[in-house]
């Protein structure tokens, strides 16, 4: 009867450690997928804010200000959900409801002209940031926080921003290259951007207006090469030649 009792201890405290053990390895799951929610959102929201921080760079739509601050707001209500005494998220969420309007005016017209940073490292972290906004657009888009006809216009504003800085890249790197005398390079660069010009479903005043003085460019590079067609330069003499060439004497 005794050996009884005991088998019966020792195979329940069996089970009860099994039991144990499987509710802490499902505690340590839920953590660990609580961290990597909270990660997510974190993630969420420091993409969004330095997003905001190279926009400053930009010609930036109040719009897309808006669509970018209310990413951020939904990100910091789910945090809110996860982790409700995180440090000051009540104040963080009063912040991000007071810039997370989207106007219902309608998107602005893309500037005329706007500076485009001198450093190519610079340049490339532009065009960068347009391809983030771009995404985050769509993204925001898909799960219906940007009305639709807001969106589209955003879309268009993006897509001609894109392509003029572009353009107005290529079309640098060409008249760098004429002034450095490697017209080759200079020619490519100025074919390239008419190319991309002309693949364009609607053109505007400046597509046109760039694509005509690329062409221009590409004119003035065929009449550098034929000049340098025309140079005649004079047949070298060797030591021979010089020895008996006929000397005039004044």
């Amino acid at each position: 009867m005794l050996f009884t009792i005991i088998v019966v201890l020792i195979i329940g405290l069996v089970v009860l450690a099994i039991v144990i053990n499987a509710i802490q390895q499902h505690k340590e799951e839920q953590e660990a997928q609580h961290r990597k929610e909270l990660n997510k959102v974190k993630l969420i929201i420091d993409e969004t804010e330095n997003i905001l921080a190279a926009s400053g760079q930009l010609p930036m739509p109040v719009h897309m200000i808006g669509v970018l601050n209310n990413r951020i707001l939904q990100a910091l209500k789910v945090t809110e959900k996860l982790n409700p005494k995180s440090y000051d998220i009540q104040q963080r969420i009063e912040d991000a409801e007071s810039k997370a309007t989207i106007p219902e005016t309608e998107v602005p017209e893309l500037p005329h002209s706007f500076a485009l940073p001198d450093n190519d490292k610079m340049i490339i972290q532009y065009i960068q940031a347009i391809k983030k906004i771009r995404i985050t657009l769509r993204s925001e888009h898909a799960k219906g926080r940007v009305p639709p006809q807001i969106f589209a216009s955003l879309e268009k504003y993006f897509e001609k921003l894109q392509l003029r800085v572009n353009i107005e890249t290529i079309y640098k790197r060409g008249c760098n290259a004429i002034a450095s005398k490697t017209l080759g390079s200079a020619r490519q660069y100025f074919e390239k951007a008419i190319k991309a010009l002309e693949g364009q479903m609607n053109e505007d005043d400046y597509a046109m207006t760039r694509q005509q003085n690329c062409k221009d460019k590409l004119l003035e590079i065929q009449a550098l090469l034929s000049a340098e067609q025309n140079i005649v330069v004079p047949p070298k003499l060797d030591a021979i030649d010089e020895q008996f060439e006929t000397k005039t004497k004044w």
